[in-house]
């Protein structure tokens, strides 16, 4: 179970964001700076306790429409062997002390929870209270076989998503752009929906993460 402390983040999320979105070749909102705010999403529990899993996702005003992006981010104590090109940056934790924030498609923790969410072997957590389930969160899984075989591959980003194959050749797509769209594409294997606060008066659907042949 993941323990949410209520405490100081400098630099915050957010502001790590600002930077490191304009970066990515699926952020859509041209040159200016990112005008952020955290609209939603959810976690997942390490089984092992010490990486902190976290789907956010974070709306963006700074273009002519306002914008949805999905990222799923990993906290550490220690950096991620590897990861170097996945660091997002690190933040001053007001309970824990220095923490290292990495993109999660390229965390082997995230990924490994993410298939078992899929499976229906891990449940998806309130964002922000310790020990909810986050019941807006819906999945599926609908291949004969039902394990999805490990490891991924390096991670492929896109103008819309990030994919990964999986050891017996299945596509993982996390759609890192989103549209309400609350009903998945034809033909998938599984799909992970979830839900944000689009306006001040407005819940929006999408889906997350799907997974194909």
């Amino acid at each position: 179970m993941a323990l949410i402390h209520h405490t100081t983040l400098k630099p915050t999320k957010l502001e790590l964001l600002t930077t490191w979105l304009p970066t990515r070749p699926w952020y859509q909102d041209g040159p200016a700076t990112p005008e952020l705010t955290k609209a939603g999403g959810f976690r997942l529990d390490d089984p092992e306790g010490e990486v902190g899993i976290e789907f956010m996702v974070a709306t963006d005003a700074s273009g002519p429409a306002p914008a949805a992006y999905l990222v799923p981010l990993t906290y550490r104590g220690a950096p991620l062997d590897g990861a170097e090109h996945a660091l997002v940056g690190t933040m001053e934790h007001g309970v824990l002390g220095k923490r290292w924030a990495y993109d999660g498609c390229h965390d082997p923790v995230l990924l490994a929870e993410l298939l078992a969410l899929f499976e229906g072997r891990a449940q998806a957590m309130a964002q922000s209270i310790t020990d909810i389930p986050d019941h807006e969160v819906t999945r599926s899984y609908t291949a004969a076989t039902s394990t999805i075989e490990t490891p991924l591959s390096t991670p492929t980003d896109t103008a819309e998503s990030t994919e990964l194959h999986t050891a017996d050749g299945k596509l993982l797509r996390v759609h890192r752009v989103l549209s309400p769209t609350p009903l998945p594409p034809e033909g998938v294997l599984g799909h992970v929906t979830g839900a944000w606060q689009a306006t001040v008066d407005t819940r929006a659907r999408a889906v997350f993460v799907t997974l194909h042949n």
